[in-house]
């Protein structure tokens, strides 16, 4: 069962939060008014923000069916789950190995009270959700669910898709992420995308002070910055990358302009 420590029901609906907004542009369904708000006046501000976002979304469903399927990997611990959309990642990792165990971690009651469908899995497998905040990882390793779920024994898959970007500098993005591969076994894999502002600087400048004014404070990292998440691990080839060069399938929105992506994604080997 989700561990929500009796949290259920705590949605703020006045109040933008950024993983429904992400689910209103993406055309989901679960959002409020304040999130239809903000999204319309960032896609106003960056046209091009709905091909940014489902580029991102496409990054994350290829990165994790290719650790699955030539990394072996088998334990997936994803930070920022954010608002169930199908295929979610336990679809596709249980896709290729039905035995996988997946663990979801986000800190907006809505994904809590939405997890109910994350958790219907395939019976070989395992998920589920754990109710934290990224920026408290001990928490996050501690949790009940996660140490039910995973064995730290054995080679995770830490994924933080679109995510360290609401981490500022006081809070030491890079440092969380090297805090929750600490304890991950050699063999494990860390897959993550990086919001830069390095192809469309005025535009996506104008979407980071819709957000700043929706307390929301964002934190734009450079290629250079975005190497520093992943120093002492192996990056697998291409390197990082903007997402919709990363081992492209053919998939997604076709002649996808470099100007109309702000995220760097990468995915790299615990040696």
């Amino acid at each position: 069962m989700p561990d929500n420590g009796g949290t259920a029901g705590r949605v703020d609906t006045e109040n933008a939060h950024s993983a429904r907004i992400y689910d209103y542009i993406l055309g989901g369904h679960d959002y409020y008014p304040a999130d239809q708000e903000a999204g319309d006046a960032m896609v106003r501000e960056w046209p091009a923000l709905p091909v940014h976002m489902r580029a991102n979304r496409d990054f994350m469903n290829r990165a994790v069916r290719r650790l699955a399927e030539e990394a072996g990997m088998r334990q997936f611990l994803d930070i920022g789950t954010g608002i169930p959309t199908s295929p979610n990642l336990h679809e596709i990792a249980q896709a290729v190995a039905p035995g996988s165990r997946v663990v979801y971690v986000d800190n907006d009651p809505i994904v809590l009270t939405l997890s109910q469908g994350l958790l219907a899995g395939a019976p070989e497998g395992r998920t589920a959700y754990v109710e934290a905040d990224f920026r408290d990882p001990a928490a996050i390793l501690a949790a009940p669910g996660l140490r039910h779920t995973l064995d730290l024994d054995r080679p995770v898959a830490l994924t933080a898709i679109a995510i360290v970007h609401f981490v500022l500098d006081a809070d030491d993005a890079v440092g969380i992420v090297r805090r929750l591969l600490e304890p991950l076994p050699s063999g494990s894999h860390l897959a993550m995308s990086i919001a830069t502002a390095d192809f469309a600087p005025e535009e996506v400048g104008r979407v980071a002070r819709e957000y700043a004014a929706r307390d929301m404070p964002m934190r734009l990292r450079t290629l250079d910055e975005a190497h520093e998440f992943f120093e002492g691990l192996e990056l697998v080839g291409p390197g990082i990358v903007q997402v919709h060069k990363w081992h492209p399938d053919g998939s997604g929105d076709k002649d996808i302009r470099d100007e109309d992506i702000a995220m760097y994604g990468a995915v790299a080997r615990k040696p």
